[in-house]
């Protein structure tokens, strides 16, 4: 399963570009096919990360993951064509910072290690009044 759909992508990036970064044949048109081949490569690298801290795949997706997989993609299909700009390299580099700190405990994804969303209230005192925190089920 994959982390963002085709229409996600294009959706970020505009059809114009997914058009220049799919489009082989030159019809004009995206090739959903490469696409959502792009697509599901990036959230393999995602879940090589993530296997490190949470059981994947995940039957659902958390947005920033989904920004991440099309950042990711995006970088796969524009290093095939040799276009890729600063831009495209730096969001791609930046996914990747965030996943290794996901990977190493820095970042949490508010998941349990099965990657259940979990979310519980717990309570704190300090200076005899009360105040309200949250945290995760896994502690993070």
């Amino acid at each position: 399963m994959s982390y963002a759909t085709p229409d996600q992508f294009i959706r970020t990036f505009s059809e114009r570009e997914t058009v220049s970064l799919t489009d082989e044949k030159r019809t004009g048109q995206v090739d959903t096919d490469k696409l959502a081949f792009a697509l599901t490569r990036a959230s393999n690298v995602i879940d090589g990360y993530l296997v490190a801290r949470y059981k994947t795949p995940w039957p659902d997706s958390p947005g920033i993951l989904t920004g991440y997989c099309c950042d990711i993609a995006r970088y796969q299909l524009a290093t095939d064509y040799r276009q890729v700009s600063d831009e495209i390299r730096f969001r791609y580099e930046d996914a990747i910072k965030f996943l290794r700190d996901v990977a190493s405990g820095r970042i949490g994804l508010g998941r349990d290690t099965a990657g259940r969303c979990g979310f519980t209230p717990a309570f704190a005192s300090s200076d005899g009044s009360r105040r309200t925190e949250a945290r995760f089920d896994n502690g993070y």
